[in-house]
């Protein structure tokens, strides 16, 4: 998926280490929400105004010290939480 318009002016700078590989990726956080409880971040590679994008989703709780995150891959899911933000970033396309 891709991003393309303004994005917001400030955007958070966010660090994910691969557990298996101990790879770093790097992303920034262009909104976050919460649909049935569940959280989601919507992620772009860069800060450009077109970026490929990503959804994920929180998987880890309170009591964890770091937050955990993984790539939602669901065709479902990733449509109907990709509509949430779309709704949210009004001034901003996202390309399927």
């Amino acid at each position: 998926m891709r991003v393309q318009g303004r994005t917001p002016d400030h955007m958070e700078k966010i660090t994910f280490t691969a557990p298996e590989t101990g790879e770093t990726l790097s992303f920034y956080v262009l909104e976050q929400t919460v649909v049935s409880g569940r959280e989601y971040i919507l992620a772009a590679e860069s800060e450009a105004e077109e970026a490929e994008a990503y959804i994920l989703r929180k998987t880890s709780d309170v009591s964890t010290e770091e937050a955990g995150y993984e790539f939602v891959e669901d065709d479902e899911e990733l449509s109907s939480i990709g509509k949430v933000f779309a709704e949210l970033l009004d001034d901003t396309d996202i390309i399927w």
